[in-house]
């Protein structure tokens, strides 16, 4: 099995994991856990398929992913009452899943386009389509309106792999490279809080100072 196939996989297992850990926080049942497994599990790289005009997309091709996010949303529900530190590890997961999301989503990208730019976009979709749909069908805040880093740390993933691929690095030194940058950011977020800087409101010019310039 290839190093990036491995990450396709290790990805769709760990946003399952994520969105089944998020149906165990709504007390659902076993359908609902199977469904949160498989929107968060395939959510991230159907919209990149779909953008990327590869139809059928990638589940349908090969119905191995929905066995696993299947298997695993059996898995936690057989099991998530046993981690009473269910959020925390949803998080870390999510933060496991961006990194290899974001550099399979980055290679896929690049392997349909010879794209250096939509390998980044790419990159980064897939990295965070699956936890931003797993946050609203769970009607829980989206980490895009949490400060800590979050699509900035996909974002550096893919494009230290797409720049590291575009070197001629070996494969799984480029994507170790990507992996290694994106968990480290996100990681760090989570740990020290590290945020970007955020916009910061200011009074605008009068309105009567404005329509005299105006007039001018």
């Amino acid at each position: 099995m290839s190093v990036l196939m491995m990450l396709d996989y290790a990805g769709v297992a760990l946003f399952a994991a994520t969105g089944a850990l998020a149906a165990s926080r709504k007390q659902l049942d076993l359908i609902g856990f199977l469904f949160f497994a498989a929107a968060t599990g395939i959510g991230g790289g159907t919209l990149r398929d779909l953008v990327l005009g590869r139809t059928p997309v990638f589940w349908v091709m090969d119905p191995t992913y929905l066995v696993i996010c299947a298997a695993v949303g059996i898995f936690v529900f057989l099991t998530a009452h046993r981690v009473e530190w269910r959020y925390k590890l949803l998080i870390w997961l999510d933060a496991v899943g961006l990194s290899a999301y974001s550099v399979m989503g980055a290679a896929k990208g690049f392997a349909t386009t010879g794209s250096l730019t939509i390998a980044i976009v790419t990159g980064t979709m897939t990295a965070t389509f699956g936890g931003i749909l797993r946050d609203l069908i769970a009607n829980e805040p989206s980490i895009l309106l949490r400060p800590e880093i979050y699509v900035t740390a996909a974002l550096a993933g893919a494009t230290v792999f797409t720049g590291a691929n575009l070197l001629s690095l070996p494969l799984p030194v480029s994507s170790a490279a990507g992996f290694a940058i994106a968990f480290g950011l996100r990681g760090g977020a989570l740990y020290y809080g590290w945020t970007l800087p955020r916009y910061r409101a200011r009074p605008g010019r009068p309105a009567d100072e404005a329509l005299k310039k105006r007039k001018k």
